[in-house]
């Protein structure tokens, strides 16, 4: 078993704690782009009865719909990657300007142990633009602080109508290698 492999395996189930603190806080709507990072977590809310999932053509399209989520009295997130995060950036001015909670999970890449050079430049600059742009940042590289993390995520976004990001470093999502060595 290689270093990798038993990382995987190590944190295999912060993917079913997000769905369970999701499920504590009543999200009926989840937004998506294809991730192989959340895929897990896609695919619980796909076999939930309770939640609503919704593919994304784009990240910034997740904004529109939580705004839209809200006015409908449902509470949703945005599932996404740090190389989207730059698509958002002209509608997460909405957050603000509507005055309405916005919760994002973000699994980043350019980050610890990326091969993959052009995501270097997003995977950096995803804190300082969503700070930019008034995004409470909450930050997670290890399995054990993914349920508290989230939890605390969601409650400063639902009770407390913040734009919050979550990201969810590669530290703990595993390193990418799609067979590179």
């Amino acid at each position: 078993m290689n270093a990798e492999t038993s990382a995987a395996q190590a944190s295999a189930d912060w993917r079913d704690q997000i769905f369970d603190v999701l499920q504590e806080h009543d999200i009926r709507q989840v937004y998506h782009v294809p991730d192989a990072g959340h895929a897990r977590l896609i695919e619980h809310c796909q076999r939930s009865n309770s939640i609503r999932t919704v593919p994304l053509t784009t990240e910034e399209e997740g904004i529109a719909l939580a705004a839209g989520a809200w006015l409908g009295g449902q509470r949703s997130v945005t599932l996404m990657q740090s190389s989207g995060v730059g698509n958002t950036i002209n509608l997460m001015g909405l957050t603000k300007t509507l005055r309405f909670p916005f919760l994002t999970l973000i699994t980043m890449r350019g980050d610890y142990g990326e091969f993959n050079s052009w995501q270097f430049p997003m995977g950096q600059g995803t804190p300082k633009v969503l700070e930019a742009m008034g995004v409470l940042l909450y930050s997670v590289d290890k399995a054990e602080d993914v349920r508290a993390t989230v939890d605390a995520a969601t409650r400063a976004a639902f009770n407390g109508g913040q734009a919050v990001a979550v990201l969810l470093r590669q530290k703990l999502i595993g390193i990418k290698s799609f067979g590179k060595k």
